[in-house]
C-alpha cells in the first residue's frame, strides 16, 4: 500500500482553538489537504481544544503570561497524539516551541495590515482628545498613543464578533482588527479603511496560518510539504528570527513586517515603549534566501537602541 493510499483510509485530526476564525482557518488547511492529496472531508476531523485565552476573558493579555495562552493546551495535546496536527495564527505563537514539535508549513499570507473598524468615524484621521479607542493589543495600544496621544485606550477582549458587539454596545467609538481575519470570514464590509504599513506597521507573522506537528512524523511531514507556501516561509523566518532576538511577547509592544519583492526582501520593524511615547524603527533589505540573517540583523539593530527597562 502506498503512502497516498493509506492516507486514504486514515483519519486527521487537527486541532484548533473555538472560535469562528480559528475554525475557518482550520478548514483551510483541511480543504487545501484535500485537494492537494485527492482525499475527502471523511479523512478529516476537527478537534476543538480549548485554551487558557479563552478561558479567561476579562484581563488583559499582558497580565495572564504572554502568547503561549493560546497554544499551550493545543501543543499537550499534539505532544500526547490526541491530535495528528494544529492549525495556529502564527502571530499568537511564542518564539520558542517544544522540542518534539515543529511548525513547517505555512498557508500563502493574508493581507497583514490592520483594519480600522468604527459605527461613529470613517477614518483613522479623525480620532482626537475625545475618542475612547478599543484594543486588546499593547502593539496597537502602543502604536496608536504614539500617533494620537490625546486618546483614550480601553481593554477589549474577545474574539472578532465579540469586539463587534462592543462596539455596538458603546463601549468603545472604534477598533482594530487585523484585514486577514475579517477577510476569512467575509467580514470586507466591515472595513472602515484598510491601514497603511506605514502608519501602523503589523504583528509580527500577520496573516499567517502555521500547522504544528510532531517532529517524528514523517508521513505528516510529506502530506505537509504539498500545501507549504515557500515565500511565506521565509516571511516567517525573517519575522520571528527579529523578534526571536527581542524575546518578544503579548507583554511586548514589537511590530514586523518582510516584504518581497522578485528575489529581495524587505523587513520592517518597530519596538515602542507601552504607552506609545516612544519608537524605534529600522528596516533592511537582503535576498530572500538570507531571511534567517535578514532577521538576525534587524533584531540585534533594534536591541542595540533600547535599554533594559523600554517595554
Amino acid at each position: 500500500m502506498t503512502s497516498e493510499t493509506a492516507m486514504k483510509h486514515t483519519i486527521i485530526r487537527i486541532g484548533t482553538r473555538g472560535s469562528p476564525l480559528a475554525l475557518k482557518q482550520a478548514t483551510e488547511v483541511r480543504d487545501q489537504l484535500i485537494e492537494a492529496h485527492s482525499l475527502k472531508i471523511e479523512n478529516f476531523e476537527i478537534v476543538i481544544i480549548k485554551t487558557t485565552g479563552d478561558r479567561i476573558v476579562d484581563r488583559p493579555l499582558s497580565s495572564l503570561g504572554g502568547k503561549g495562552l493560546f497554544t499551550k493546551e493545543i501543543e499537550e495535546a499534539l505532544a500526547e497524539k490526541k491530535i495528528d496536527i494544529a492549525v495556529h495564527s502564527m502571530k499568537d505563537m511564542p518564539t520558542k516551541q517544544p522540542d518534539n514539535l515543529v511548525i513547517d508549513c505555512f498557508l500563502k499570507r493574508e493581507d497583514p495590515r490592520d483594519a480600522f473598524i468604527s459605527n461613529k468615524l470613517e477614518r483613522l484621521s479623525q480620532l482626537d482628545q475625545t475618542t475612547v479607542v478599543g484594543t486588546s493589543s499593547l502593539r496597537r495600544k502602543a502604536q496608536i498613543l504614539n500617533l494620537m496621544p490625546s486618546v483614550k485606550v480601553v481593554e477589549f477582549r474577545g474574539n472578532v464578533q465579540t469586539r463587534l458587539k462592543k462596539l455596538d454596545d458603546g463601549v468603545a467609538d472604534c477598533t482594530f482588527l487585523a484585514m486577514a481575519g475579517l477577510k476569512r470570514l467575509g467580514l470586507n464590509k466591515l472595513i472602515n479603511k484598510p491601514i497603511a504599513i506605514g502608519t501602523m506597521l503589523p504583528a509580527v507573522a500577520q496573516g499567517i496560518i502555521g500547522v504544528e506537528r510532531r517532529a517524528e512524523d514523517k508521513s505528516i511531514e510529506s502530506m505537509l510539504k504539498k500545501i507549504n507556501n515557500k515565500q511565506t516561509m521565509q516571511m516567517v523566518n525573517a519575522e520571528r528570527t527579529m523578534l526571536k532576538i527581542l524575546d518578544g511577547s503579548c507583554e511586548t509592544p514589537i511590530a514586523g513586517l518582510a516584504i518581497i519583492n522578485k528575489n529581495k526582501m524587505t523587513l520592517k520593524a518597530e519596538v515602542l515603549r507601552v504607552d506609545g511615547t516612544e519608537k524605534i524603527y529600522y528596516e533592511a533589505t537582503d535576498n530572500i534566501s538570507n531571511a534567517i540573517n535578514l532577521g538576525q540583523k534587524v533584531g540585534e539593530h533594534l536591541k542595540s537602541k533600547i535599554g533594559k527597562d523600554y517595554y
